[in-house]
C-alpha cells in the first residue's frame, strides 16, 4: 500500500479517531511518520486507542489537555469536531494548520480526482457519476462520505484510476492544499449552522472544493441558482454550468437533454424521479462526455439507476400505494424536494430532531400532501406550522412505527407514502440510516 513521502512535518497530532482517524493513524504510522493520538472516548474502552498504544504510539483518552499540542506542527482532526472545540481555538492561537484526513489522501492520488458537494444530492450523485465511469470501464473508485474513508481508498489507487469523491463542508473547510480535477457545486441552502455558525462560513466552507483550482481544471455547478452563480464567477477553473431550467453546457429543453448542444436522452427515459435528481443526473452527463463515455453508455446506465438507500428510495409498491425511503432528508430543502419529485397525492411522514427551525416553508410545498403525519420531537413544530398556514390535516403520533402505521391508513391507492423526515434522526435513532431501515421493515409488513 502506497505511503507518505517528502511529508514536510514533524509531529503530527490525530484528533478523533473513529473511521476517518483510524484511517490517517495507520497511513501515519506506516510511513513512519512521528505522530500522537487524541481521543475523547477512555482507553478502556477504546479498541483503536488501545491498538496504536500497543504499538508504541503517544496516546491521550479522556481528555483533550493543551499539552497535546507541544510540539505539533500539524492536526488531523475528525470532521465532526467543530473549530469552537478549545483545543482548536488554542492551536490556531499557536499558529498550528489543522486540516482532515482529505488531505492526507490528496498527496497519495496519482490520477484524476472528481470531488462533489452541495447541501443535498451528494451521495447520489457520486454514485450516479461512479456507475457511468465503471460502466464504460474506467474502474474508478469512491470515497469520502459514501464508501471507504479517502485515505484508505488512495493507498490502493492505481496510477490514472479515477476517485470519486464525496465532501461535506466539514472537510472542505479545513482545506490546505487539496485540490480536484473535477469539481462539483450541486447546491447550497442553509444547513449545519449548529456547526458553522454563520451561513457564509458554510458557503464559504463550500466553496473551498475550488479554491486551489486553476485553469486546467473544470468546476461543474447549478446555473439554476443565481446565488451560486455569483459566488463561482471568481474561481480559477473552466466554468461549465448545467441547468434543468434554461440554456447551459449541460441542460434540458423540450424533455429532451443536451450536452454542448448535442441530444444525449429523451427526460422520459430517467430512471430517478424528480428535477432534484434530474441535476444530479446533468452532472453525471457532464462528467461522463469529459472522460470520452459514449452516449449510448450513459443512457443505458440512467435508464436502470433507480437510486441510492435512503435517498427518495423506492421502496415497494403495496396495495397500490408507493412507498418512498427518503431517510436522508434530514433538512427541510430536502424534504421539498423530495415532495415537488411527484405528482400523484402524498401522504407525508416527516420529524425529528428539534434543531429549532420553524417549519413553515416545509408546509407551504404542501400542495399535493393530502395528510401528514408527524412524530418526534419536532412533531408539535410541524403541527403548529400547518395550523398557522390552515392546513388542518396533520395526525401527531409518537415513533416511526406508528407512523408508518397511520400513513397507510389515510392513503388511498394511487397514493405517495413518502418517509422524508426534514429533520435529523438523533431524537430517536443513531443515524439516519438506520432511521431509513427501519420505515422499509415497517413497509413490507403491509404484505
Amino acid at each position: 500500500m502506497k505511503k507518505l513521502t517528502h511529508f514536510p512535518y514533524n509531529q503530527v497530532l490525530v484528533l478523533g479517531l473513529a473511521r476517518s482517524g483510524e484511517a490517517a493513524a495507520q497511513l501515519l504510522y506506516d510511513s513512519e511518520v512521528s505522530f500522537k493520538i487524541n481521543d475523547l472516548t477512555p482507553i478502556e474502552d477504546n479498541q483503536v486507542a488501545q491498538r496504536f498504544d500497543s504499538l508504541g504510539v503517544e496516546v491521550v483518552t479522556g481528555h483533550h489537555p493543551f499539552s497535546i499540542l507541544d510540539n505539533v506542527d500539524l492536526i488531523v482532526k475528525n470532521p465532526g469536531i467543530p473549530y469552537d472545540h478549545k483545543l482548536i481555538e488554542e492551536a490556531e492561537k499557536r499558529n498550528i494548520p489543522v486540516v482532515t484526513e482529505i488531505e492526507l489522501a490528496y498527496r497519495l492520488i496519482d490520477g484524476p480526482i472528481i470531488a462533489i458537494t452541495g447541501s443535498n444530492g451528494k451521495t447520489t450523485t457520486t454514485t450516479l457519476v461512479h456507475e457511468v465511469l465503471n460502466q464504460a470501464g474506467l474502474n474508478p473508485l469512491i470515497a469520502g462520505n459514501i464508501g471507504e474513508v479517502a485515505t484508505q481508498v488512495a493507498r490502493v489507487q492505481r496510477e490514472g484510476q479515477p476517485v470519486v469523491m464525496e465532501l461535506s463542508s466539514f472537510q472542505l473547510k479545513a482545506v490546505q492544499e487539496f485540490k480536484p480535477d473535477i469539481a462539483v457545486l450541486l447546491n447550497i441552502t442553509e444547513a449545519h449552522l449548529d456547526y458553522h455558525k454563520t451561513m457564509d462560513d458554510y458557503v464559504q466552507s463550500k466553496l473551498n472544493i475550488t479554491a486551489n483550482q486553476t485553469s486546467n481544471d473544470i468546476l461543474i455547478y447549478n446555473q439554476d441558482e443565481a446565488y451560486l452563480s455569483r459566488r463561482v464567477k471568481d474561481a480559477k477553473a473552466r466554468l461549465w454550468p448545467f441547468s434543468v431550467k434554461g440554456h447551459a453546457l449541460t441542460y434540458v429543453e423540450n424533455d429532451v437533454i443536451y450536452f454542448n448542444g448535442e441530444k444525449v436522452m429523451d427526460r422520459e427515459g430517467v430512471a430517478l424521479p424528480g428535477d432534484h435528481n434530474l441535476e444530479n443526473v446533468l452532472v453525471a452527463i457532464s462528467i461522463g462526455k469529459h472522460f470520452g463515455v459514449l452516449n449510448e453508455t450513459i443512457v443505458n446506465v440512467l435508464k436502470t439507476f433507480t437510486g441510492v438507500k435512503h435517498r427518495l428510495q423506492y421502496v415497494d409498491t403495496i396495495h397500490a400505494r408507493q412507498f418512498f425511503n427518503d431517510s436522508k432528508a434530514t433538512n427541510i430543502s430536502a424534504s421539498l424536494k423530495a415532495i415537488r419529485a411527484f405528482n400523484n397525492p402524498i401522504v407525508l411522514i416527516a420529524g425529528g430532531l428539534d434543531r429549532g427551525n420553524e417549519f413553515d416553508e416545509l408546509v407551504k410545498s404542501f400542495d399535493s400532501v393530502s395528510h401528514c403525519v408527524v412524530y418526534g420531537q419536532s412533531a408539535e413544530k410541524i403541527k403548529r406550522a400547518a395550523e398557522r398556514l390552515n392546513f388542518d390535516s396533520v395526525t401527531l403520533v409518537d415513533n416511526l412505527e406508528q407512523a408508518t402505521n397511520k400513513a397507510y391508513e389515510f392513503s388511498q391507492p394511487g397514493d405517495i407514502i413518502l418517509f422524508s423526515p426534514a429533520c435529523a434522526s438523533w431524537d430517536q435513532f443513531k443515524s439516519f440510516e438506520e432511521r431509513g431501515d427501519m420505515f422499509i421493515d415497517l413497509v413490507h409488513k403491509f404484505y
